[in-house]
C-alpha cells in the first residue's frame, strides 16, 4: 500500500489474507469499530463501499471501568479472536469494502502467522460463504498513524481525507474436507448431547518435510477413539450412557478452528441448545518443559468459564479416579498465549456451552517434523484419557444437565 511517499509492506506494517486494490481518497475512521447497545462507533456515517479504519480495545467510563462490562474486566470486544470477528461482521453488515484494524498488541502474532505461511508456501483458509465479507487488514501502530495520526486519543468517527493506493491480490481455490461424527444414543435422555472432540488435521508438509503431529493432535485423536470404544463397550454390556454422546473429530483446526466452527455456526448435527458440554482433547501426550520432573499433570482451560458446576465436577472426578495435578496456569484470562481461544472448544464456548480443554502445553517439537510417536509418554496419555472418560461418564449419566451460571451475552 502507498500513502503519498510512504510505502506499507505486507508482513512488515500490515498483514492480510484478503485482496484489496484501487486508488482511494479517504478512510472512514470509526474509533473502536464497535456497536453495542447505545454505543455506536459508526454514528450516522455511511460506510457502504468504503474502507473503514478502527483500533483494537474498547471504551472505558469516567470511573475507569470498561463501559460494556462495568468492571475492570474487558468484554468480548477485547478478545483476540472474537473482538476481530465481531468488528469484521459489523463492517461487512454496514457494507464496508475493507476494515483496517490497528492492533499493536497482537500484531506480532499475525506477523508470525504470515511469515510461517510464506515460508511454507501455504495460505489461509475460511469457510465458504455466499456472503462476500469485507477485506480485513491488521495494522501495527506505525501504519495506523500513517492513516490517522491522532487515532491514539481520538475516538470520534470521521472521514479522513488522504490519497492512498492498495495493490493486494490473492489466488483462491476451493478445498474439500470433512468432519467425522459418530454418536451413541442416550438410554434415558437421548435428546441431550455431550460432545467429546479432537482435531484430525495437522500442518502438513513444510520445506519438504512431513510434520507428523503425533502430539498435535494424534494424541487427542487416539484418546477420542479409546474413549469412544469404552462407551461402546458399556452399551454392549447393557450399561450405556443416559445422555447421547457425540464423538466429533474435526478438520481445519490449524487453519482457524474451521471444522468446529462449521459444526457450531453452519451445520450442527445435533442442536446446540441441547448440547450440555464439550470436552476437547488437543495435545495430551507430552510434557511441557516447564513441568519436567513433575510429569503427572494436565493443563485444564475453561472449566470454570461458564459453569461452576462443571469445574467442581471435574475436580471431584479427578480426586476420585485419576489423581492428576490439574494445572490452571493457562486458564488465566490474562494469559498472553490466549489458549482458551485457540482450540475447537472455543466455538462451543462462544455459544454458552460449558467446556473443558485438556492440554499438555507446547514443547520444542510443536509444529515441527520432530513431533513423532516415539516421543509420546503413553502412560500419561492413558491416564489423561481416563480422566476425560470419567468426566464424560459423569456428565452423561448425572440426573440434571450442567447449570450454566456464567453465560455471556451473544
Amino acid at each position: 500500500m502507498e500513502l503519498g511517499t510512504t510505502t506499507l509492506t505486507q508482513g512488515k506494517q500490515f498483514v492480510t489474507m484478503s485482496p484489496l486494490s484501487g486508488d482511494f481518497k479517504e478512510v472512514v475512521y470509526v474509533g473502536y469499530g464497535i456497536k453495542e447497545g447505545d454505543y455506536n462507533s459508526y454514528g450516522n456515517m455511511d460506510v457502504a463501499g468504503k474502507v473503514v479504519l478502527a483500533k483494537s480495545g474498547e471504551p472505558m467510563n469516567e470511573s475507569g471501568s470498561f463501559l460494556f462490562s462495568g468492571t475492570q474486566e474487558p468484554s468480548k470486544w477485547s478478545n483476540l479472536s472474537e473482538g476481530i470477528s465481531k468488528r469484521l461482521e459489523l463492517a461487512t453488515e454496514l457494507g464496508a469494502k475493507a476494515l483496517l484494524l490497528v492492533d499493536d498488541k497482537n500484531f506480532g502474532r499475525y506477523q508470525q502467522y504470515y511469515r510461517r505461511m510464506a515460508r511454507n508456501n501455504s495460505g489461509s483458509m475460511r469457510l465458504k460463504s455466499n456472503t462476500e465479507s469485507a477485506s480485513l487488514l491488521v495494522l501495527n501502530s506505525e501504519a495506523g498513524k500513517a492513516f490517522h495520526s491522532a487515532m491514539d486519543k481520538d475516538n470520534t468517527g470521521q472521514s479522513v481525507a488522504l490519497s492512498w493506493k492498495a495493490m493486494l491480490t490473492s489466488n483462491n481455490g476451493e478445498v474439500d474436507t470433512e468432519n467425522v461424527v459418530a454418536f451413541i444414543k442416550g438410554s434415558e435422555k437421548p435428546d441431550e448431547f455431550l460432545v467429546i472432540s479432537s482435531h484430525l488435521d495437522h500442518i502438513g508438509v513444510s520445506q519438504g518435510e512431513v510434520n507428523n503431529g503425533a502430539d498435535d493432535d494424534g494424541s487427542g485423536t487416539v484418546a477420542l477413539l479409546e474413549i469412544a470404544e469404552a462407551f461402546q463397550q458399556a452399551v454392549k454390556d447393557g450399561n450405556g450412557p443416559k445422555r447421547s454422546v457425540v464423538f466429533l473429530h474435526v478438520t481445519g483446526e490449524e487453519k482457524g478452528l474451521l471444522g468446529s466452527r462449521y459444526y457450531t455456526d453452519q451445520e450442527p448435527v445435533f442442536p446446540l441448545a441441547n448440547t450440555v458440554a464439550n470436552l476437547n482433547i488437543d495435545m495430551v501426550g507430552r510434557i511441557d518443559p516447564k513441568r519436567d520432573g513433575d510429569r503427572n499433570y494436565i493443563y485444564l482451560i475453561g472449566s470454570d468459564k461458564l459453569s461452576t458446576e462443571l469445574h467442581e465436577l471435574s475436580e471431584e472426578i479427578n480426586s476420585k479416579y485419576t489423581n492428576i495435578e490439574l494445572d490452571y496456569t493457562y486458564n488465566d484470562e490474562n494469559d498472553p498465549n490466549r489458549f482458551y481461544y485457540r482450540s475447537d472448544h472455543y466455538n462451543f464456548a462462544k455459544n454458552n456451552i460449558p467446556i473443558i480443554f485438556y492440554f499438555n502445553g507446547t514443547h520444542a517439537d510443536y509444529h515441527r517434523p520432530s513431533d513423532t510417536p516415539d516421543k509420546i509418554n503413553y502412560d500419561l496419555l492413558t491416564n489423561r484419557a481416563q480422566l476425560v472418560f470419567y468426566t464424560a461418564w459423569e456428565i452423561a449419566n448425572r440426573a440434571n444437565r450442567l447449570v450454566v451460571d456464567k453465560a455471556t451475552t451473544p
